[in-house]
């Protein structure tokens, strides 16, 4: 049986644990409680950003857990409001301070944002990286076009496109660019703000598994070539039964039949004054 630590997306260089554990709007005490936990379960894959407010909790949780660092990848995200190039690289050192570490094994844009030339964003991210303080780059939340713009203007290759992704929104075409460019693409709000706990379809597939309808949907995600998935939970018996995932498949049949449940309106996470254009 596999678990969350050997199992890993392999993307343009990097080797990325194929199960992840997100922060986003986890407060700081659940922060502190959650990581230590989900090392010592066997998770190895940890996602935060500067927005969320809890680097620094996610920093003191990898130093209580006792997981070495550097079994640990650890991304976070650098906020549009630290574009321009020297709050860019100041918000990164503050960042690997609170972390508590020297390094960043993935660092994206969080949202676009036009205020700064991309040119100027992707020049940055190559900054940190050749420093040594991030091991990998890429973005989030970009659409086909500004991913292909990426791409081209950065002198290291991008490793993921971090994405909503659940079985209502059809992300097929980022996903297919994301892949044809070697790009992982790493997918957030899997449970659709919990709207898939409710579906027939994927509490049918659950029972004849045997299994959750969140192992369900998160192992669907984990089949599909190329696909990180983050899962997030308060709950530690949640946080151990997510990452029981790699000792069971879905059958074609049952891939097809979460991908039909796409809706035409199936996004949820458009923020105003943020999203771009989507696909």
């Amino acid at each position: 049986m596999q678990t969350g630590a050997t199992h890993t997306v392999t993307a343009n260089g990097a080797k990325i644990p194929a199960l992840g554990f997100g922060t986003f709007r986890m407060p700081g005490p659940d922060t502190l409680r959650m990581v230590p936990h989900v090392l010592k379960l066997g998770f190895r894959h940890i996602d935060t950003a500067q927005i969320y407010g809890n680097e620094a909790e996610v920093g003191e949780g990898i130093a209580a857990s006792g997981v070495a660092r550097g079994d640990i990848f650890l991304t976070t995200k650098v906020w549009v409001d630290n574009y321009p190039h020297d709050a860019f690289l100041a918000s990164v050192d503050e960042s690997l301070r609170k972390l508590k570490t020297d390094y960043v094994d993935l660092l994206l844009l969080h949202w676009p944002n036009e205020a700064v030339p991309l040119a100027a964003q992707i020049g940055a991210l190559n900054e940190v990286r050749n420093a040594g303080k991030v091991r990998h780059i890429g973005v989030s939340n970009f659409n086909t076009a500004l991913m292909a713009e990426a791409i081209r203007l950065s002198e290291a290759p991008l490793v993921t496109n971090q994405i909503e992704v659940h079985p209502y929104l059809d992300q097929s075409k980022v996903i297919g660019a994301a892949r044809a460019a070697g790009l992982a693409v790493t997918a957030y709000y899997a449970m659709a703000d919990g709207k898939v706990f409710a579906d027939p379809v994927l509490k049918d597939i659950a029972g004849r598994h045997g299994r959750s309808v969140a192992q369900v949907v998160l192992r669907w995600l984990v089949q599909q070539d190329g696909m990180v998935v983050l899962s997030k939970t308060v709950s530690e018996a949640r946080a151990g039964e997510n990452l029981a995932i790699f000792d069971f498949e879905l059958a074609p049949d049952d891939m097809a039949a979460i991908q039909t449940l796409a809706e035409p309106d199936g996004r949820l996470v458009s923020p105003k004054g943020l999203a771009p254009h989507w696909d």
